[in-house]
């Protein structure tokens, strides 16, 4: 069974109990509000840390399969773990403009909002969005 699954944990009583900093705290719900406009999907908390967006359908070539947010972040104490990035053409010329990150496989980690250009984590958020609908089932 998959650690990251959908909970019923409410999105801000996680925030307001795990983020201790008043900067991350805010960045966060503006990242829930603006994963919010740019999905059209609510919050949903995936595993204990996770705020998800969305969810779709994946099978490995293993045969391990589940489900997982289309987009997400998580709030972690070195720095915001941002799940928006898939790995296409576009996304990577988007990185060259993102501004002050660190980048994980899938993972972009940046330690705060304003070390970021916003309209291009949007355009990251976007493409990986339509990236996971044209390839997996989504719900």
């Amino acid at each position: 069974k998959n650690k990251t699954a959908e909970t019923e944990v409410k999105v801000a009583d996680f925030i307001n109990s795990f983020v201790d900093d008043v900067q991350k705290k805010a960045d966060s719900f503006r990242l829930v509000e603006l994963m919010t406009k740019w999905t059209g999907f609510k919050p949903k908390m995936w595993g204990p840390t996770i705020i998800g967006f969305g969810k779709y359908h994946y099978k490995y070539e293993s045969g391990h399969e589940g489900e997982a947010p289309m987009l997400g972040f998580s709030p972690r104490k070195a720095a915001f773990s941002l799940y928006v990035y898939s790995d296409t053409k576009e996304n990577k010329e988007q990185l060259k403009n993102l501004g002050k990150f660190k980048m994980g496989k899938a993972c972009i980690y940046v330690n705060k909002l304003s070390d970021i250009n916003i309209s291009v984590l949007e355009k990251l958020s976007k493409e990986s969005l339509a990236y996971v609908i044209e390839h997996h089932k989504c719900s």
